[in-house]
């Protein structure tokens, strides 16, 4: 695989203004006659990175850096700046040296004769199919600033949304950890300290202390074995995971789960919205918007439902029907989808979706808080004191035959 060197270099122009960007080439001679192509005149030629060209786009780049790019270069287009030289002032302001490398990337691809769109399509791990094909159609009806004021708006709203979930399971997963961790440390700790202390005073243990010292000498005993298969057990775990047909039957066990499945659902339904809105506004074809919902979806089981209500459309029937069928989607849903397509408005009744279910979301994570605040302390006081009071029965014997 051919090796690129990106050169950054520093040239005026037939007015003496200067000027600064980036080039990849294999050689500053070739860097050169590029400028010179440009009637530039060279003041400056530096070597800043080698890298292949198959890693492009590849470092970490967060979704805010890109909210933040989108936001600022469709404020940039509005003001009537070309694209190219919007690009370069991006590249001046832009923190996230990975991101400016992607930048530096675009903008070189400009110049060389590729549009916006074809030129971002080289950073998959940066730019999703949503936003590459809301740039496709902005591109195509002259409204490139709007759409990615859109795409801005959109990517700020499912962060939210995701951050949200997010919220809702640390606090119990966190304390989870915390009270294993505890508990790990009593049965391996602090038990056995305590049974040569009932060993050197003789006689017989209640049954719960009994059975509590069992379990603390079996996992003692049997610690490593225990590590090595839960470890094991999460290897071949992950890997079931990551075929197709595990992340299908994961993601089904996620919908139907007692607690976290309405919350899961609520969380599809909204992207499932918003995404097709913000995509059917921008003038994608229906057909093109449903795939690129169904990729970006996040969950396969909702990916299948829209991937089988494609083929419905495309034999020519309406969208909510086969979305219906599914049974993936509330009633309610279909039922407003339904409407918005006899009425010529799915978008807006899109929208309106998204925006009701982003609400239930914030309910449905509010309530998830208030329920398993309760049902974590519950679990805490049985585990944790229930070792307690295993550990503390023969002393409160030996007490009551003292005093006796």
């Amino acid at each position: 695989m051919e090796k690129v060197s990106i050169y950054q270099y520093i040239a005026k122009d037939k007015a003496a203004h200067t000027l600064r960007g980036m080039l990849e080439a294999t050689s500053e001679n070739e860097v050169v006659q590029l400028l010179h192509q440009k009637e530039l005149a060279v003041v400056s030629i530096k070597s800043v990175k080698k890298k292949s060209m198959a890693k492009q786009g590849g470092g970490k780049i967060k979704m805010d850096d890109v909210v933040v790019f989108s936001r600022q270069l469709a404020t940039l287009i509005d003001s009537g700046i070309p694209l190219v030289a919007a690009l370069g002032m991006l590249i001046e302001q832009v923190e996230n040296p990975n991101l400016k490398d992607v930048i530096w990337g675009i903008r070189h691809d400009i110049e060389a004769g590729l549009s916006f769109c074809e030129s971002i399509t080289r950073y998959p791990h940066v730019f999703s199919a949503f936003f590459i094909n809301m740039v496709r159609a902005g591109e195509t009806s002259g409204t490139l600033d709007d759409v990615l004021e859109r795409v801005a708006t959109y990517l700020e709203k499912t962060a939210a949304l995701t951050r949200k979930v997010k919220s809702s399971l640390a606090y119990p997963t966190v304390v989870i950890t915390v009270a294993i961790l505890i508990t790990s440390v009593l049965l391996l700790k602090v038990v056995p300290t305590f049974k040569g202390i009932f060993d050197i005073l003789g006689g017989s243990l209640p049954l719960l202390t009994r059975m509590l010292i069992t379990v603390s000498d079996l996992l003692k005993r049997f610690f490593i074995f225990v590590v090595i298969g839960l470890g094991t057990l999460g290897f071949f775990l992950k890997r079931y995971i990551n075929t197709e047909k595990g992340r299908y039957n994961l993601d089904q066990v996620k919908l139907k789960a007692p607690i976290l499945g309405l919350l899961f659902r609520k969380v599809a339904v909204a992207k499932f919205a918003r995404t097709l809105s913000s995509l059917v506004k921008s003038g994608v074809s229906i057909l093109d918007a449903l795939s690129i919902v169904a990729k970006t979806s996040g969950n396969k089981v909702v990916e299948e439902a829209i991937n089988d209500s494609i083929h419905s459309v495309r034999e020519g029937e309406p969208i909510a029907q086969p979305l219906a069928r599914s049974r993936v989607f509330p009633p309610m849903v279909t039922a407003m989808i339904g409407v918005g397509e006899q009425t010529g408005k799915l978008e807006t009744m899109l929208t309106k979706i998204a925006d009701f279910y982003d609400e239930q979301v914030d309910a449905a994570v509010a309530g998830l808080t208030s329920m398993i605040e309760p049902l974590v302390i519950a679990f805490l006081g049985i585990v944790i004191g229930g070792i307690v009071i295993a550990l503390f029965l023969p002393i409160f014997q030996i007490t009551q035959l003292v005093t006796q």
